[in-house]
Formats: structure tokens, sequence, C-alpha cells
């Protein structure tokens, strides 16, 4: 930008920490601002409408704002981006709230970050918007209970949907279940099931088209263009929609494998599935010989909290049993039955039903882990230990219903046993390679579960990449509907295992993210976690060598090759989170305002003092999603740090180029500082592996080091939980410990 303007904010204690407030103003100046203004306080109206007339008359096309963080004031500082390129600097959190007022640190603190400001706001560009014709339809593929509540909600926001279902009739796995647990009071008792209602709406619902004994055989393009194919029993269709909703659901674990409880053993040993049917047609016999059962026990959490077989709970196990129970015991009172469990799930009002069917007679319940199923005798024999009743104990049964946990429709086929045993590898830590081995057979499994639902046209796979038990990834924290394929949304439990209270209102959650991106698409703009973005990448393809690193690490499949390894790059597949410039090593990959360029003007900007003045430089790169906010917090708690520490907020760790380290160490820097979040699946980066790839590219850092002749403790990552603000100040001083004793950078005045 050539006509800058620095706006200094001088309340909120930066004109106490740094009074000399024309010096600070002299220094943008000299950078070459084109004018220069202090105001003590700059949120208000009249000083935001001053920089809005300079922007609207033509005066200033950068804009830089030395005040409190970029986190705060969003809406009062926040310019037109089409008219002027805007940077934030946060006086108030980097300086006025760390810093001791009016010390030599503090003012030369001040003074590089304006430099730094003004080197950055020169280097930004305009965007260009993203012109996109835009399909304004949902495809929801699934026409159980949640596909069904995400297309009913899709076409009342006044959406084209098409949902497309492989069966021949709606409803999924609850199709014929006419009782439920109660979702509304009274809850001890079960009520109607509202599912016959929901389908009826869906078919007369304006908009809705319903596609029967049918599957998605690709879909190609980007968000609010996608280009769907779908195989028919007429033959097939082709449509464009804005957004995809998958509600694929779930299927039972396989019981077969379930040897120990008596599955395949006995005929009189079923699944609770198996139960459903025979309830379906109000009847209850032992398949073995047709006769009523006496006694049925159920098992609950049959293969499910099982490293063995499913480590995780299935959360609708204990509701369907409680349900399968009372129906039993209201439609055949003389049957008697029991339920044996580890614990049961029943939150919230779901524990006034447990709680009535406790109180039914002929209904036992009871905590205890079963051992065995022995089915050679005239009854099966339902083995115990460690139950509430005794240590040993065995319960007579004409009929064992096993409650089976749920498996999402995303996790067939034997790439997922795979996945679970190359985590299994890297968790156990064995030799380096081997675990080496295991992550890179992780990242090519989880791009590519086998079952080819959604026949994604992308370069990594064709579904949803997902996590070692099969569900979807997605930030389960911050945005649980998200999935790693920007515009496609997973519901229901194919996303998450849940009930079928939850699944609906999932399918809402699901529809209204739908909404949002081709809300988001019309608009040229990117969804979270830079919701509102709308600048894209550029990529400058002459100098690309085709190393394929930006289209392997991008964590969105934002990027396809063509036949020679190029990049194609998909603008609204793109969450601007820049992994793909901190991958390239030529450096062709520029956001308007967050380049190579832009990133290394500011590290150049820095005054390094010389060595004899004993005062190291430090900088500090800090993830804008986790570490930039527990900076503001650890501010806003007035806990000092370091003075030598000069922070760079990047969207992320993963978008750090490692030249900038290069860069910063080859000019007299004497640390480099990397704070990002956790990496791995428990805690989830914004972006995915933004944390694990930037520990990944420490080994191209190491042979700088090396090539430097530099000490490898000068650079380090650490990683922070947004809620770690109070490690801050503790991080900031043992690196700054650790370069006072490694000593100065030798490279200083070169």
């Amino acid at each position: 930008m050539d006509k800058v303007g620095v706006f200094l904010c001088t309340g909120c204690d930066i004109g106490t920490a740094v009074p000399e407030t024309d010096k600070l103003l002299e220094i943008c100046t000299e950078a070459g601002a084109q004018r220069c203004e202090a105001h003590a306080q700059l949120c208000a109206p009249d000083a935001v409408a001053l920089v809005r007339k300079a922007i609207d008359a033509g005066e200033l096309n950068g804009v830089l704002v030395a005040a409190c963080s970029q986190r705060s004031k969003g809406a009062e500082l926040g310019f037109d981006p089409a008219k002027a390129a805007t940077y934030r600097l946060g006086l108030r959190e980097l300086v006025a709230w760390t810093q001791p007022p009016g010390d030599e640190n503090t003012r030369m603190l001040a003074e590089d970050l304006l430099r730094m400001g003004m080197a950055r706001v020169s280097k930004m560009e305009l965007p260009a918007r993203a012109e996109e014709s835009i399909a304004r339809g949902v495809l929801v593929v699934g026409g159980g209970l949640t596909g069904l509540c995400a297309a009913r909600a899709a076409s009342a926001m006044g959406y084209q949907v098409v949902l497309v279902e492989k069966s021949a009739a709606l409803g999924g796995h609850l199709r014929g279940v006419q009782d439920l647990v109660p979702e509304g009071p009274p809850y001890d008792r079960l009520h109607e099931s509202g599912l016959p209602a929901i389908v009826a709406d869906v078919k007369r619902a304006p908009g809705v088209r319903v596609l029967l004994e049918s599957t998605v055989q690709s879909i190609a393009g980007q968000p609010g263009r996608f280009e769907v194919s779908v195989r028919t029993p007429g033959g097939g269709e082709c449509f464009e929609v804005g957004a995809v909703v998958q509600a694929t659901g779930a299927h039972p674990y396989d019981a077969t494998r379930l040897g120990h409880l008596g599955y395949g053993a006995s005929p009189n040993v079923v699944t609770s599935q198996e139960l459903e049917a025979m309830l379906a047609q109000e009847k209850l016999v032992r398949p073995g010989n047709g006769k009523r059962p006496a006694r049925v026990v159920f098992i609950q959490c049959a293969g499910s909290r099982d490293a063995a077989h499913l480590p995780y709970c299935s959360a609708e196990c204990c509701a369907t049993s409680l349900r399968q129970a009372t129906l039993i015991r209201r439609r055949f009172p003389e049957v008697e039955t029991a339920i044996v469990y580890r614990d049961v799930r029943a939150p919230g009002q779901l524990d006034r039903f447990y709680v009535a069917m406790q109180e039914q007679s002929g209904a036992m319940l009871s905590r205890g882990e079963v051992d065995k199923v022995e089915t050679g005798g005239r009854s099966l024999d339902v083995h115990l230990k460690t139950s509430l009743l005794g240590d040993e104990l065995t319960i007579e049964a004409d009929l064992v219903v096993l409650a089976v946990g749920m498996v999402p429709s995303s996790a067939d086929g034997e790439a997922i046993r795979q996945l679970r045993d190359a985590y299994g590898r890297i968790e156990k830590k064995e030799s380096e390679k081997q675990v080496e081995d295991a992550k890179k057979l992780v990242e090519q499994l989880r791009h590519h579960d086998g079952t080819e639902i959604l026949g994604l046209q992308y370069r990594q796979g064709p579904d949803l990449p997902v996590l070692r038990y099969g569900f979807p990834d997605s930030h389960y924290i911050c945005f649980p509907y998200e999935t790693r394929r920007t515009g496609i949304y997973a519901a229901g439990a194919v996303r998450a295992p849940m009930d079928p209270a939850q699944a609906a209102e999932d399918g809402w959650g699901a529809a209204l993210k739908a909404v949002q991106s081709i809300e988001a698409c019309s608009r040229g703009e990117a969804v979270h976690p830079r919701a509102g973005d709308g600048a894209f990448a550029s990529f400058f393809l002459q100098r690309c060598t085709q190393c394929k690193r930006c289209t392997e690490e991008c964590p969105f499949g934002a990027l396809n090759e063509d036949a020679k390894g190029t990049p194609e790059y998909n603008v609204m597949r793109c969450r601007r989170c820049g992994i793909c410039l901190g991958a390239c090593p030529e450096r062709i990959v520029s956001f308007p305002e967050y380049s190579v360029d832009a990133v290394a003007s500011m590290i150049k900007a820095i005054s390094v003092p010389d060595a004899d003045e004993e005062k190291p430089r430090m900088v500090a790169f800090v993830c804008e999603n986790d570490a930039l906010p527990a900076l503001d917090e650890a501010a806003a708690r007035r806990l000092g740090y370091n003075p030598w520490i000069r922070v760079i907020p990047v969207r992320c760790l993963g978008a750090v180029n490692t030249v900038w380290i290069a860069d910063a160490l080859s000019s007299g820097i004497d640390g480099i500082l990397l704070l990002g979040c956790k990496k791995g699946d428990d805690y989830q980066c914004h972006y995915i592996r933004g944390s694990e790839l930037a520990i990944t590219r420490m080994t191209n850092v190491k042979e700088t080091l090396q090539r430097l002749t530099l000490e490898q403790e000068r650079v380090q990552i650490v990683e922070l939980g947004r809620d770690e603000y109070e490690r801050i100040p503790q991080v900031f001083q043992e690196f700054a410990a650790t370069i006072e004793r490694v000593g100065p950078n030798p490279y200083k005045g070169f």
C-alpha cells in the first residue's frame, strides 16, 4: 500500500506506558506513513468516523491501527477491506498491560512493533473478489431421522433440497419403531414416535425432491457449485447444489465377533436390532423353538467400551434396552426382564424414565460385568462377575439380547481396522521408523475409508477424512458439524454416537451450517475459523516445481492437481489457513494481507541492538486461534513478560514458512519461539494439523541451524492451550534465559 495512515490510541494505559507519543508517530512517518494521528480513544465514534472519511475519500489505501488487540473492537475498528488494507497492532496487550510504564525496554518494544506494523501494512494488497455463481440448493445424503430433519429445516429456510436415500423407504433404523423414549413430558413413559409425521412433512415440503433406492456416484467442484451425480432406479441424474449434509447414520457392530456372549452359538442370543424386528411385529419368541421366553436378559455394552472391539460408548444402547424392556413388560407382562449394565447412560430428563423402569414389577436391573454366556443347556446361562448381586453369579435366561454398539457408516472396510492398528502403534511408541510409517499410514487411510459414500472428486480421496474409529474428522470442540471438506457437513450417528433426540437436533444444526456456507459463498467469504474472510490465495505457478507439498498438506482438500502435478486451487474450499503458504519451499503462495514477503518485512523492521548492549531480540510467531487469545488473557490479568520478545500473530503454526526463521537468524535475531495449539485429535488445532506440521518442518529448521552453525536451542515450539495464559510469562522467561545462556547471535551486524 502506498498511502498508509497510522492511527495511534493513547487510551487503555497505552499513553502511560509510552508517554512520548510524538516520537512514536515520527517513527511511523520515517517508515513511510502518509498520515499519523494519535487519539485518546480511537474506538470512539468521532475518531472512527475520521478514519472512515479518509478511506472513503481515497486519501488512504492502508491503515495501521495501533490500539488494542485484533481480537477486540472488531466492529468499531474494522474498515472496508475493499477500500483499505488494515493491520491491527495490539499495543495495549503487547506493551501497556505487560510492560512497566516509561521503561526504556518498553519504549523500544513499542517502537519495534510500530516499525513492524508499518512494514506489514505497506506490503498488503487489496483483495480481489471471488466471482462465482452460486447454486442455492442442499444435498442431503441419508433418509433417516437426521436426514429428514435436515431436509425439513433447509426447506423451511427457503432452499431447494435433494434427499438421496439408498433404501426403498424413508425413516432409517427407526422405521417401524412405534414407541420411543420420552423427549418431553411426561418423562416416565414411552411416547409415540413422531417419525411418520416428519416423513409426511418432508414429502410434501416445497422444494424437496426425494430420490429413493439411489446412491451418490460423485461430487465434484466446490461449495456453492458442487456438481453431483446420482445413480437412480431410472438411470442417473446430475445437478448442482451449494452444500451437502451427510446423514448416513450408523450400523450395528458385527455381533459374530462376540462369540463369548453366545452369538452364533445359539439362535436364542440376538441383538437389540433383531429384537426390534420382533417387537415391530408385536411378537416375542425364542428363535430356537418359536416359543415365548419366560425371561429375557439384556447385556449392555456388548462389544462397546472394549479395547478389543469398540472402545467408545454408542450413547443410545442404554435407552434402547430400557425402551425394549418396557415394551416387553407392557405387551407381555408374564415375561421377566433383566438388564445387566456397566453404567446406565440416561442423561438429563431421561433419568426419570430410567427411574420409572426400575419401579416396574418383573423388571430387574443390576450393575455387573458379563464374563460369558453358556449355550449348551436347556437355558442360556449368563455368567456375571463383580456384580451388585455377588462376585460370581449366573442368571438363567430364555432369550439373551446383546445391546451391540453402533459403527458409523463411514467406517466400513478393512481400512478402518488398519487405521486403528496404526494409531495403536503410534501410541505404543515403537521404534522411530515404525512410528513414522504408522503416521504416514494414518494420513493415507484417514482420507479414504473404503466406503465411497460421497464419491468426492478430491485429490485427497473420495470420502470425508475420518478419525481412528471411523467418525469424520471435524473440530468437535468449537465447530461440531464442520468436516475437513468445506461445505460438507456430517450429522447424526455418522458424526458421533447419539440417540434419536440428539440426531434430530443434529439434522437441524447441519442444515443451518449448510445454509450459512451457501450464503458465505455468495459473498465470496470463507467459513470457520476465519469466517467472513473474503481474501483468497494466489499462486505464482510459473515458479511451481510440482513438489505437491501444498496439495498433500492442505487440511481441507482445497487443492487438486492437474496431470503434471501442478496445484489447482478451488477458492471456496479454502479456509484461508495459510498452511499451503507455510508448506511451499518456492514461496509462490500468498494472500493479500498475509504473504511471505509481508511477514519477512516485519522481521527485517526489528531494530537489533549490538551484542555488547546485552539486549537480545527474539521473535515469537503466535497462532491467532489459541496462543494469541492466551496472550491477550495474560495481558488482561496484567501478567508481565519479557520485553525482548517481538510477537507476530500468524494464522496457524502450519502457516509459518521456514524462510522466516532463516531470515530472522541470518539478520541477527537471537531466537525464534513458535506458540501454537496442542497437536493431536484430542485437543484439535483449528486447522486440524497446523502444530503437527510445524513440528515436522522443524527438520528443515535444524538443517538451517546447522548450515548457519547456530545452536538448535535458538528455535523452539511450545504447545499452548488458550486457557493456559498463566504459562506465558514463564515460557517467555525460560526462552529468554536459554538465549542468554547460548549467547548472542553471531550474525548480529551483518
